[in-house]
C-alpha cells in the first residue's frame, strides 16, 4: 500500500494525476476519499468535484472538466472509475473514448486539477502506450490486499485515528475473529474505541473477544480446530448455535469444504517448496488465510485430507439429492471428519 503516498497527500503535497490501482475496494474509496478531504474544502466540492464513469461517459468529457479552471477555489478533482480502455479486457460498453485527446492531457496536466483515476483491477495492459505514459507521469498508489504486516500496520493507524491504541496481540485475535474484510475490521476497531473511552485507551486482546463480531469464516475455523483436537462435543455443539442463528447446514457445509480444499492445496504447495505469499497469489486468497490454513494443516497428513475432501463430496450429493436430512448429514461428517490422534 501506499503509506508514503497518503502521507504527502494529508501534507497536502498533491500531484496532478493519480492512478489509484488494484482490488482491494474499501481502501480504493479510503485513498480517493482522503484526496478529496485534503484537497478541497466541503463549500469547494459542490463546485469543484466531479465522478466520470467510463463504461457510461467518454473520457472527452472527463478531460474537458479537468481542463476547466476551478470556481471559487483553488483546485478543482475530478475522479475517474472504471477506465476499462488501460486493460486488456473487452468491456461491453458502447462509450466511445478519445484516448489520444487523454494522453495529451497526460503530458501535459492542468496545473490547478487533480485527476484521480480508479483503476480496480490487478493490473493494466503495459503494452499500450497510454498505460506507460500514465504509469510514468501519474503518482501510482498500490491498492492491493494487504500482507500481514501492511495489514496490521493500518489497524493500527484505525486505533489512532480514533484516539486508541492496538496492542500487536489484539490485533492478531482481531484478525482470527473478524477476518480480513477492511471495511469490517475499521467498523470493529471504531466500535471497540468508543467502547474503551479515554481512560482506557488500550484496545487489548480482552476487548476483542469480548467486542468483537465473529464472522462466519472465523466460527467455521474455530469448529474445525475443535475437530482437530478431537473436541467432538464442542464442535457439534458450534454447529447447533451456528444453526439456531438461522446458518443453514448446507451452507456451513460448503464453507467446511472450502477450508478443507484449502488446508490441501496448502500442504500441496508447501511441500513445493512455494512460499506463504506466493500460495496466496496462485489460490487467489488473503495471505492471512494462508497462514492460517498452514498452521490448521499440521494437524493432518495428506492422505487424510484427500480422505476428507472426499467425504465431504459424498455428504454435498446427499444433502442436495435429499437422500438424508441436511442437519443429520453435518452431525454424521463431523464426527467421520477429525483426525485420529
Amino acid at each position: 500500500m501506499g503509506f508514503e503516498g497518503l502521507k504527502k497527500i494529508k501534507a497536502k503535497h498533491f500531484a496532478p494525476i493519480y492512478l489509484l490501482l488494484g482490488t482491494e475496494a474499501f481502501l480504493m474509496r479510503e485513498i480517493r476519499d482522503a484526496i478529496i478531504e485534503h484537497a478541497l474544502d466541503e463549500e469547494e466540492q459542490d463546485f469543484n468535484l466531479s465522478y466520470y464513469d467510463m463504461a457510461e461517459q467518454p473520457v472527452d468529457a472527463a478531460i474537458e472538466d479537468a481542463e476547466t479552471l476551478p470556481f471559487m477555489g483553488e483546485r478543482r478533482v475530478v475522479v475517474l472509475t472504471n477506465p476499462f480502455f488501460l486493460t486488456a479486457e473487452k468491456s461491453k460498453s458502447k462509450v466511445e473514448h478519445n484516448t489520444d485527446r487523454f494522453l495529451s492531457y497526460i503530458q501535459e496536466a492542468a496545473p490547478y486539477t487533480i485527476l484521480v483515476i480508479q483503476a480496480s483491477y490487478e493490473k493494466l495492459d503495459e503494452r499500450k502506450k497510454i498505460v506507460k505514459q500514465l504509469k510514468k507521469q501519474a503518482e501510482v498508489i498500490e491498492a492491493q490486499p494487504l500482507v500481514e504486516r501492511e495489514l496490521k500496520l493500518w489497524m493500527k493507524e484505525k486505533a489512532m485515528q480514533n484516539g486508541a491504541e492496538l496492542s500487536d496481540a489484539a490485533s492478531e485475535e482481531l484478525l482470527k475473529i473478524a477476518g480480513v474484510n477492511l471495511s469490517v475490521l475499521a467498523q470493529e476497531i471504531n466500535k471497540m474505541a468508543m467502547y474503551i473511552g479515554v481512560s482506557e485507551q488500550e484496545i487489548t486482546v480482552d476487548t476483542v473477544k469480548k467486542l468483537a463480531a465473529k464472522s462466519i469464516e472465523h466460527s467455521v475455523f474455530e469448529l474445525i480446530e475443535k475437530m482437530v483436537h478431537r473436541r467432538i462435543d464442542e464442535a457439534l455443539e458450534l454447529f447447533y448455535d451456528l444453526v439456531r442463528n438461522n446458518e443453514e447446514p448446507i451452507k456451513l457445509h460448503a464453507l467446511i469444504a472450502n477450508q478443507f480444499r484449502l488446508l490441501y492445496q496448502v500442504m500441496d504447495l508447501s511441500e513445493q517448496g512455494y512460499s506463504q505469499q506466493k500460495m496466496a497469489g496462485i489460490l487467489k486468497v488473503h495471505p492471512y488465510r494462508v497462514k492460517l490454513a498452514a498452521q490448521q494443516g499440521r494437524y493432518f497428513t495428506r492422505s487424510e485430507l484427500m480422505k476428507m475432501v472426499d467425504e465431504l463430496a459424498e455428504a454435498d450429493y446427499l444433502m442436495k439429492s435429499g437422500k438424508i436430512d441436511k442437519q443429520l448429514a453435518m452431525e454424521m461428517l463431523l464426527i467421520r471428519l477429525a483426525p485420529v490422534k
